[in-house]
């Protein structure tokens, strides 16, 4: 999956991912126990970023780890038992999102082209600080961007993608070559480039081994690319709109998964901001992560 995540309100980090692995670079060890000091045992089900750590030989991430048929079908099955539950309810939501309901399910297509919902299609939100827009990236357009934030020192120090512009362009090209479980995306906040952002199945990434996943749990990697923007409470800020949208987008999730670094205290305070609620600590490859979970039942009340 992604690196490392850099803070969201940090003055010094950018914002880490909401979901995915403690940093989007740390990669997950084939061999490597899981070891989770859960603070709420019941919910330790939940997690964040994950970092590809590029000094692990024996790892994979995300993008390594194929469908198999049966995995195929077991999502199949969830998103009609979904569906069909939304329909009985007369849910708005089950009728507007293509992946949910026994038409899109019976098509092998709406499965493995869709894992994310389109992410898209999830159009522009509002937000206290104005119009967020998450846009696909495009290598050509986004590389030069993204590039030169993630050789700001403070981001480099969690995501690891410092270096020759080269460096960026293939994480970046690893996700938009994948099946789709893995979308990232840059952040217009009015109109202007300020945030990158990774959108990916939780449920189908390394990151899984760690807690007890549930089907269609969604992660997010965040990271806050201005100096300018960052320690001005814009992380949980974003984060909270993006995990909304996200909800709102995929009936059939139940939580956002977010792993920052234990250390990365102003990353871990924003996605308390965020509504997110710190299920515990898990040993990653390449950190120790903060496990923060994003629960869509209790979403009226934060």
């Amino acid at each position: 999956m992604p690196p490392t995540d850099a803070s969201a309100n940090a003055g010094t980090a950018p914002v880490t991912d909401a979901g995915t692995a403690a940093s989007p670079g740390a990669r997950e060890s084939r061999t490597a126990p899981a070891t989770v000091a859960s603070a709420d045992s019941a919910d330790s089900a939940d997690s964040a970023d994950s970092a590809d750590s590029a000094d692990s030989a024996d790892s994979e991430d995300t993008l390594d780890m194929p469908l198999t048929d049966e995995l195929v079908a077991l999502i199949a099955e969830d998103a009609g038992a979904e569906g069909e539950r939304d329909q009985g309810s007369g849910t708005a939501a089950a009728s507007a999102s293509p992946a949910v309901g026994a038409t899109a399910v019976a098509s092998d297509l709406s499965i493995a082209d869709d894992l994310l919902d389109h992410v898209a299609d999830w159009g522009p939100i509002g937000t206290p600080v104005g119009v967020l827009h998450l846009v696909p990236v495009r290598i050509e357009r986004d590389l030069p961007i993204i590039g030169r934030w993630m050789n700001d020192p403070a981001v480099a120090a969690f995501w690891g993608l410092a270096g020759p512009e080269n460096a960026t362009e293939e994480h970046l090209r690893s996700h938009l070559a994948s099946d789709g479980r893995s979308v990232p995306c840059l952040g217009l906040l009015e109109g202007t480039p300020m945030s990158y952002w990774e959108i990916y199945r939780a449920d189908l990434d390394p990151l899984a081994r760690h807690y007890p996943a549930r089907p269609h749990d969604t992660g997010v990697h965040l990271l806050i690319g201005a100096v300018g923007d960052r320690g001005r409470g814009l992380g949980g800020i974003l984060l909270r709109a993006v995990a909304d949208l996200a909800l709102d987008k995929r009936p059939a999730c139940a939580r956002i998964i977010a792993e920052p670094d234990i250390r990365n205290t102003p990353s871990v305070a924003a996605f308390l901001d965020a509504g997110f609620r710190f299920s515990a600590e898990i040993e990653l490859p390449a950190k120790r992560a903060a496990l923060m979970v994003r629960d869509r039942s209790l979403r009226q009340l934060l």
